[in-house]
């Protein structure tokens, strides 16, 4: 279905100005004419053209009207919409509560998180850069196979730690934080342990990998904190791997031994730079700033 638009023929002359670009603004927000998907400069300037009976417009004074108004019609954004309720609240508060903790190095927390990673070879060898000329590569490649990392992120010190594997299942995860409590903190009470509420991210998958007894003790040594449903923000791990990717996996790498190689230079020297992110979001700024998303107002 159309706007009120559709079949609306608008006379003014090209003065009128202030009526043309409400009319733009309004077609631009419309739905796109039938048989296309979203609107393009083209034809907005084809439907403005009709609407005004001008014989022609510029497509330039089209795109600097869009601009002005920060209208991009061609575009669209997707992003989920979470259900802030109690449930969002106390998930949310408890973990910005443990970011803002004084650190404990009986108590750590850790930052954890998976992400694929796709391998990709070349099918010609690339050209290396020279003066005048940058490095060129052929857009055709060579699909590998597909591995997973695992992320650990200490909130409070400078430490991450990227294991790759060939899977992500339960006994991956279950190895992963079996290394976490026993080499990486050996002498930690307790390892907290923020982390999404995926089905692998369980204590039923250390159980399925280990004998009770050795489950156990694994999980004695664990807390497990989740953030809300949809709010994987709130995990700081997600801003490292952005950093992983942007400084180390920007480009192709064919195998999993050069991914390995590549990911541990990148660790070592992280760790070595002392690196640390630096979280501003507290349990006040998010009660500041969400006052109207609280589910019930505070007394």
């Amino acid at each position: 279905m159309r706007t009120w638009l559709q079949g609306v023929r608008v006379r003014f002359r090209f003065e009128s100005r202030p009526r043309l670009k409400a009319l733009l603004v309004a077609t631009a927000c419309s739905e796109a004419p039938r048989g296309r998907a979203r609107w393009t400069l083209e034809l907005l300037v084809d439907e403005l053209a009709r609407l005004t009976d001008h014989a022609t417009l510029s497509r330039e004074t089209v795109r600097r009207r869009l601009e002005e108004n920060d209208l991009k019609p061609w575009r669209k954004e997707m992003w989920c919409i979470p259900k802030v309720d109690g449930e969002y609240v106390a998930r949310m508060e408890d973990v910005l509560d443990l970011y803002a903790e004084t650190p404990d190095p009986m108590r750590p927390v850790v930052c954890f998180d998976e992400s694929p990673i796709q391998m990709i070879g070349e099918v010609r060898p690339p050209i290396a850069a020279k003066p005048g000329q940058l490095e060129r590569y052929d857009y055709e490649y060579r699909r590998n196979g597909t591995l997973n990392m695992f992320i650990f992120l200490d909130v409070h010190r400078p430490w991450r730690r990227v294991k790759v594997t060939d899977r992500r299942t339960n006994q991956d995860f279950a190895h992963r934080t079996r290394e976490l409590v026993d080499r990486d903190y050996p002498r930690a009470s307790v390892v907290r342990v923020v982390m999404d509420n995926l089905s692998t991210h369980s204590a039923g998958a250390i159980y399925d990998t280990f004998p009770a007894h050795e489950a156990r003790r694994v999980l004695k040594r664990l807390e497990f904190h989740y953030p809300p449903r949809y709010a994987s923000w709130l995990n700081m791990v997600e801003i490292e791997i952005g950093v992983l990717r942007s400084q180390c996996l920007d480009r192709r790498i064919e195998n999993k031994a050069t991914l390995i190689a590549e990911i541990a230079a990148w660790e070592r020297r992280r760790n070595r730079e002392k690196a640390k992110i630096k979280w501003m979001f507290t349990p006040e700024k998010a009660r500041e700033k969400l006052r109207k998303a609280y589910p019930v107002k505070e007394s």
